[in-house]
């Protein structure tokens, strides 16, 4: 896996569907996908890759199995759309959440589902994205 393509990530069901190459074979790419829960690992798909065991040559296609299998498997019900406020910057994913006047943020660099985000508040989503675009062009620097 080459890196994850967040910016072709669909929001469905509480969970992140985020499509990555899985291999290439005679320079054709083979596409499989991770998951992110809403509920985190309290979900037993958060973080999964490919629970669905199914490949796919198209990103949408594969997107689609992925939403078959969560219909099929779900195991919470979505309290709205958390992934919405969601950013691909440098290939790395930003999700941006608000809670009681507060904003904060997940990151996950472009080739894993680890978070690697401050434990930092901010007060508006945009002092959150600027301040994490900044952290990322200074480490680009070096």
């Amino acid at each position: 896996m080459n890196r994850l393509l967040y910016e072709n990530s669909v929001s469905y069901q509480g969970y992140l569907i985020i499509p990555f190459v899985f291999s290439k074979v005679d320079n054709y790419e083979i596409y499989s996908y991770k998951l992110l829960a809403e509920i985190g690992h309290k979900s037993r798909f958060h973080g999964s890759e490919n629970p669905a065991a199914m490949y796919s040559n198209t990103v949408a296609n594969i997107v689609d199995i992925a939403k078959e299998h969560i219909d099929i498997n779900i195991d919470f019900v979505s309290q709205g759309d958390v992934f919405q406020s969601r950013y691909v910057y440098r290939h790395n994913l930003i999700i941006v959440y608000q809670k009681n006047g507060r904003c904060y943020y997940d990151h996950y660099a472009p080739d894993s589902l680890t978070n690697i985000a401050a434990p930092k508040l901010f007060s508006s989503p945009d002092e959150c994205l600027n301040w994490v675009q900044k952290g990322l062009e200074g480490r680009n620097k070096s």
